[in-house]
């Protein structure tokens, strides 16, 4: 059974169009630092699953493309970089605590802002609008997605 996700991307880091113009439109998902959120990618995520690519922490955030998982979950190597971001002293390569997995962009959309999302009273459920949910990647219904693709005016998969 495929599975749906909402994955967040700070566009300041990797955009849409960023992840557009690299090779075959495909980008390793580093940064994850939740365990929650690592864990899906290791346990729940599977080539092929459906992802909705949402900008967070900019002036509109929402989705704005279609993508998929492309790969399996691997080693996350931003972690044992001194110089990243997402350095993790405590995480070593022999006992590697993040993972990702490459995200392939399909489409890119308008943007479907987050106080659209907020209106659309087919979109109430949907988990990235609950209150206090902050995780960078959150899974989807079936139907949420099915909706989302048809207000985008984008065909189901």
């Amino acid at each position: 059974m495929k599975n749906y996700w909402l994955m967040k991307a700070e566009p300041a880091e990797a955009s849409i169009d960023d992840v557009l113009a690299m090779p075959n439109a495909t980008v390793g998902w580093t940064g994850v630092r939740n365990y929650q959120a690592r864990n899906f990618m290791r346990d729940g995520m599977q080539v092929g699953d459906g992802v909705l690519f949402y900008h967070s922490s900019c002036a509109e955030p929402g989705i704005v493309g279609i993508a998929r998982v492309a790969s399996g979950s691997k080693v996350d190597p931003t972690q044992f970089d001194p110089a990243s971001p997402y350095f993790d002293a405590a995480s070593k390569p022999e006992a590697p605590r993040w993972l990702l997995v490459d995200v392939q962009v399909l489409h890119k959309t308008r943007n479907f802002t987050l106080p659209q999302l907020r209106a659309d009273a087919e979109l109430a459920e949907l988990l990235v609008l609950k209150k206090g949910n902050r995780l960078s990647i959150t899974s989807v219904e079936a139907r949420h997605w099915r909706h989302i693709l048809q207000t985008l005016g984008v065909a189901a998969d």
